[in-house]
């Protein structure tokens, strides 16, 4: 299974965006599956349900922080990358615009109930599954020293 497929699993059994894409590269990170989730947690649907940058890319950035031991604008470089070419195949990097919503800032912070309805309703699978697909051929593509 690649890592976008991964992602979207991950999503469908209710880990929020920026967890899904993480926790797809929790092997490569090093560190253990729940962890990441812990971590990455607060970074979800646009950074504590601020509806602000999209948790997918959150994710994307704390992979690409995890993976390569470089000063702070190599790093920089490398998640406006990946940020890059997920807002050129979506059209954003921002939750809000994804999702539609006309509200900016902040919104209830108390998470909605996954339904079928819900995952219907949501382009976040095929989102997380865009992330984390575009980290995998990035990696890929550079490898980590």
């Amino acid at each position: 299974m690649g890592k976008g497929a991964e992602a979207r699993a991950l999503f469908m059994e209710g880990c929020n965006c920026s967890q899904s894409v993480a926790t797809a590269f929790s092997e490569q990170v090093g560190m253990p599956a729940d962890q990441v989730k812990r971590l990455t947690i607060g970074f979800g649907a646009g950074i504590g349900r601020m509806r602000e940058v999209c948790g997918a890319i959150s994710g994307m950035a704390f992979v690409i922080s995890a993976l390569y031991d470089e000063d702070k604008g190599s790093v920089y470089a490398r998640i406006q990358d990946v940020a890059g070419q997920f807002r050129e195949l979506n059209g954003s990097i921002i939750c809000r615009d994804l999702l539609g919503l006309d509200q900016p800032g902040a919104s209830s912070p108390v998470p909605q109930v996954r339904t079928s309805g819900y995952y219907a309703a949501r382009p976040c699978p095929r989102l997380v599954e865009d992330a984390a697909g575009i980290l995998e051929r990035y990696i890929a593509e550079n490898p980590p020293a």
